[in-house]
């Protein structure tokens, strides 16, 4: 990866905290930003996606910042930079930053079982098939699953989305209450010897808890969010920001986008660390950020070490492959494959391309997504870091897909 020089690490916090409007002010309304600015209003209006709002970051400066579109059909109002948005599944990466935090202080250590900090992962089953009526056949895990495991989602546990085993057993059995958190679920393989996406986070979160003494809100909050200023991000929503929230649409069948009514979502009966934050397109650029700087949150504090930054973006699964998911619930998502053609890796927390998208991202860059179709991407080779935020089903929708690639291609032909 491409080192950072102690220059670009101490850079003032100044010119980071300039989000927005007034962000174009000190950079100025170029040709660039235009350029990008029409991408994506022209993008949602062609696509029929209701919002967008978008960053892109150096390591200590905005280069861009954009917003599209309504928050609500009903109100009429346009959306801002700082909309507030569900990012689902971008609460993962801070999760894996919480347990690498832990493992640098010596209270986690990657490949101990977990077992030990939470004794209900010590005796898990497989599923080893289902017998001729359905029923799953289960045998004994003969491996324990470790941090790393939970960290690449290796451990075996999966949703149930994305896994035909794990469908086919929630047929057979019932499916999962909603807002269930770390569900002690079937492994659908040992720990270890594939790649797939699942609860694996869940677990996580629930390791930060145990270890910590904390629940995940308070630790986020007192170990990464406030150090890093994201003020907008939490598991807990404000009565009093409901004007930024930015309504959800739901597409069935492949018909037009239906939108769902805004509503405060209800502060959760435990928090998710595969998920649950709300938040805004400056505040993950600030967590983005903080991994371009290798850990620093601004001139002194550092929330990672280099070391632990580096560990997380490097490949950690071998000579598996991963980020391809095929889908068994249509309207939750489409079938994912981000990078055709290519064979891609994970690292303590993040997608890892191992070749360059053409027009886009160098390779080594670091991503994810949220299932509402957020998705973000770290290119240290180029000092940048990008976001983009809808608010819709299914996750990877062509439609939001094909926002996301004329995003990313607009970005790099213009900044």
């Amino acid at each position: 990866m491409t080192q950072l020089t102690r220059r670009q690490f101490g850079a003032p916090m100044g010119a980071m905290l300039l989000l927005g409007t007034q962000a174009q002010r000190l950079f100025g309304i170029s040709a660039s930003t235009n350029a990008i600015d029409r991408t994506l209003r022209e993008g949602i209006e062609r696509r029929k996606i209701p919002c967008v709002a978008a960053m892109v970051a150096t390591p200590d400066k905005i280069l861009y910042s954009g917003a599209f579109g309504k928050r609500d059909s009903i109100s009429g109002l346009d959306i801002q930079p700082d909309s507030i948005f569900q990012i689902a599944s971008m609460t993962k990466a801070i999760t894996s930053v919480a347990a690498m935090q832990l493992v640098e202080r010596g209270k986690l250590k990657l490949d101990e079982p977990v077992a030990k900090h939470l004794p209900e992962l010590g005796k898990l089953d497989v599923i080893q098939g289902f017998d001729a009526a359905g029923k799953p056949v289960l045998r004994p895990a003969t491996k324990p699953i470790t941090l790393r495991h939970l960290l690449t989602h290796t451990s075996g546990f999966a949703y149930p989305v994305w896994s035909a085993e794990m469908f086919k057993y929630t047929q057979a059995t019932g499916p999962l209450p909603p807002g269930v958190v770390a569900p002690l679920v079937p492994l659908v393989f040992e720990p270890g010897t594939r790649w797939q996406y699942g609860y694996s986070a869940d677990w996580t979160g629930r390791l930060v808890e145990t270890v910590s003494g904390l629940n995940l809100e308070q630790y986020f909050q007192r170990n990464i969010l406030g150090p890093l200023g994201m003020n907008d991000t939490t598991f807990i929503f404000p009565k009093d920001k409901f004007d930024r929230l930015v309504s959800r649409s739901q597409r069935q069948n492949g018909g037009p986008l239906q939108e769902v009514p805004r509503a405060i979502p209800p502060k959760p009966a435990a928090f998710n660390g595969g998920g649950g934050l709300v938040s805004t397109a400056p505040d993950y650029i600030r967590f983005m950020q903080m991994i371009l700087r290798y850990g620093r949150s601004g001139v002194r504090d550092e929330i990672l070490s280099a070391k632990s930054v580096e560990l997380m973006s490097m490949n950690q699964i071998g000579d598996l492959g991963a980020g391809r998911l095929k889908s068994f619930q249509p309207d939750t998502s489409s079938d994912v494959n981000l990078h055709t053609g290519a064979v891609d890796k994970w690292g303590l927390g993040f997608l890892i391309n191992t070749v360059a998208y053409p027009g886009g991202r160098s390779a080594g860059s670091l991503a994810w997504a949220g299932v509402y179709n957020t998705f973000y991407w770290i290119d240290p080779s180029r000092g940048i870091c990008a976001v983009i935020m809808m608010q819709f089903l299914p996750f990877v929708d062509k439609e939001a897909v094909g926002l996301l690639s004329d995003f990313e291609h607009a970005v790099y032909a213009n900044l």
